[in-house]
């Protein structure tokens, strides 16, 4: 029984390493094309060492990440009371991405933790709801939160969707008032082009030009909010590249890695760690 369990959990992993690798492949293989005919001398450039090297400096961690935010799933299927939150401090709630849940902010929330932020919570969104539905949620978890720690605001990251939902909630969902920073990662503001690949009813929001997002990047900025994008240029998700980019807020742009490495390269998570620290005390 235990060889065969063994067998059965290896077998597994090869095929979530397997899918994991396809689907890399294919963002970047997408991501190239976007590129590659926005630059047409790069034609001559593909198979140099330099090229080469850096497909594989962005695709061997790309699926490495993903690889463990897929095995950390089921850690985070459940929702989990937070006993150590202190009242009086902002706390700094986590927003995921789409097919992901709250598990994949471990490595995040402990870096975060080891720079001196606190009151740091998660929260799942389901990936069969459609915006709205995940926007009340986000909305009742705020209030939720400013009343059981005495605040009046939150603070709000939210890598890919997650940074979606927080930005509809803010500006079409009357949550201006309620939270004071709010850090976007690697969000899709103009949508991508592998939204059409999506099973979920939310890829249909995510499509570029579609209903939602031109209500959401029509509405009016938020007076009140200081928001900080932080996105990569070699992005194997949010495709074409120039989706990431806000016409408002703070724009970081990081190099060198993919759309899940967000949540975990030091880069990222000392650039959301600097937002924090300005208004979250120590």
């Amino acid at each position: 029984m235990t060889c065969l369990l063994l067998s059965l959990f290896l077998l597994a992993s090869v095929a979530l390493i397997v899918f994991d690798l396809l689907v890399v492949l294919m963002g970047y293989s997408i991501y190239w094309y976007e590129y590659s005919n926005s630059n047409p001398n790069s034609f001559d450039q593909r198979f140099n060492r330099r090229s080469l090297s850096l497909c594989l400096s962005l695709i061997l961690p790309e699926v490495f990440f993903n690889f463990v935010t897929l095995a950390a799933i089921p850690f985070g299927l459940f929702n989990k009371k937070n006993q150590d939150l202190q009242r009086g401090v902002t706390p700094v709630l986590l927003l995921h991405g789409l097919f992901d849940n709250q598990a994949s902010w471990f490595w995040f929330k402990r870096q975060l933790k080891q720079q001196g932020i606190r009151n740091i919570v998660t929260l799942n969104l389901s990936s069969w709801h459609n915006e709205e539905v995940l926007t009340e949620l986000l909305s009742k978890r705020v209030d939720e939160l400013r009343h059981r720690l005495g605040v009046n605001r939150v603070h709000l990251v939210g890598h890919s969707m997650g940074g979606i939902i927080a930005r509809n909630y803010v500006q079409l969902r009357g949550g201006e008032d309620k939270v004071e920073q709010l850090v976007c990662l690697g969000a899709p503001h103009y949508g991508s082009k592998l939204a059409t690949f999506s099973i979920s009813p939310l890829g249909k929001q995510l499509i570029p030009g579609s209903d939602f997002l031109q209500r959401l990047n029509s509405a009016p900025v938020p007076k009140n909010i200081s928001l900080t994008n932080i996105y990569t240029k070699k992005d194997n998700m949010v495709i074409p590249s120039i989706s990431n980019h806000l016409t408002w807020g703070e724009a970081i742009e990081l190099d060198g890695m993919g759309h899940t490495s967000l949540i975990y390269r030091s880069a990222a998570i000392n650039a959301t760690a600097a937002v924090l620290k300005e208004t979250v005390p120590q």
